[in-house]
């Protein structure tokens, strides 16, 4: 078969284009997950950096990132961080979907407004965010004090007990579209004749939720769950943008502690560690998801 035949093909051209996308994942996704797991177990600085012989130092790297007087804070931040973000993203997307599938004047337009916040890009936000928490004159201190709420200002990026929360309730205002949309696409999808059914039986609102909509949410909640765990890890921007990831580490996280020691403290070796360990997670919670998946289908 020529090449053009093959290409005029219907079934070459999607075999052409499926190893485009292997091709692209491995160049692009898969080559700089190995070599970071192998820089991981080397002894890598600024020196042998492209060099392809590196001394090779076993789990050295690891012990060392363990042994750090900053990891136990940081792994700290990122499992709370991890966990109230993606909580709250959770409940306040379905409640907002939820609002949003009722038929009343000007939801698309509000829902619309919703999504704005998620297309905007994250550095951004962060410095709008970190703008308006400055603690002498930010627009949120301003509006607590003249409704009373507060008598002086609060310095929420700069207090030790109020950082890392601001940090998440911005992730949370970031996040919160992402969820909303999926899950209304997931409501649209829902047959309403089952809630028809249900109400000439008798069943009121909240049994319905609980019999109709909730259990044929389950597989999108849970999709969700995992996926917005993994893009939770993969926040760097906001961390940056806002703290920094002060102070003193109270609102640094796993991911931009990599970072730290990798381009600030040129400890390549270490900040390679902590890559492969997050992405130990990562492969834990899309694991965990598919075998939930698997167990719920089954």
């Amino acid at each position: 078969m020529s090449l053009k035949r093959f290409f005029l093909d219907r079934s070459g051209f999607e075999i052409a284009l499926a190893a485009m996308s292997i091709i692209y994942l491995l160049a692009l996704v898969g080559l700089p997950f190995i070599f970071n797991v192998l820089m991981s177990f080397q002894d890598v600085n600024m020196m042998n950096l492209a060099q392809l012989d590196r001394p090779f130092v076993g789990f050295r790297n690891y012990l060392r990132v363990f042994n750090d007087s900053n990891f136990v804070l940081v792994a700290q931040n990122t499992v709370l961080f991890l966990g109230l973000s993606t909580a709250i993203q959770l409940l306040l997307g379905l409640l907002l979907a939820l609002l949003f599938n009722q038929n009343f004047p000007g939801a698309a337009y509000m829902r619309g407004l919703f999504l704005a916040a998620w297309i905007t890009p994250t550095f951004a936000t962060g410095q709008i965010w970190k703008w308006m928490l400055a603690g002498d004159s930010g627009v949120l201190n301003f509006g607590l004090q003249n409704l009373g709420l507060i008598d002086g200002p609060v310095y929420w990026l700069s207090d030790h007990a109020l950082a890392l929360y601001s940090i998440i309730g911005v992730n949370v205002w970031l996040g919160v579209p992402y969820y909303m949309l999926l899950i209304s696409v997931a409501l649209a999808a829902i047959p309403k004749d089952l809630y028809e059914a249900a109400a000439l039986d008798g069943a009121g609102p909240f049994m319905r939720f609980f019999t109709i909509t909730l259990p044929l949410l389950r597989s999108t909640l849970l999709a969700l769950v995992a996926l917005g765990m993994i893009l939770t890890l993969q926040q760097f921007d906001l961390i940056a943008s806002m703290t920094g990831g002060g102070p003193i580490n109270r609102t640094n996280v796993l991911q931009y502690w990599s970072w730290q020691l990798s381009f600030q403290s040129y400890d390549l070796s270490s900040g390679s560690a902590v890559a492969a360990l997050l992405l130990a997670v990562v492969v834990g919670i899309a694991a965990t998801y598919v075998v939930a998946t698997r167990s719920e289908n089954s």
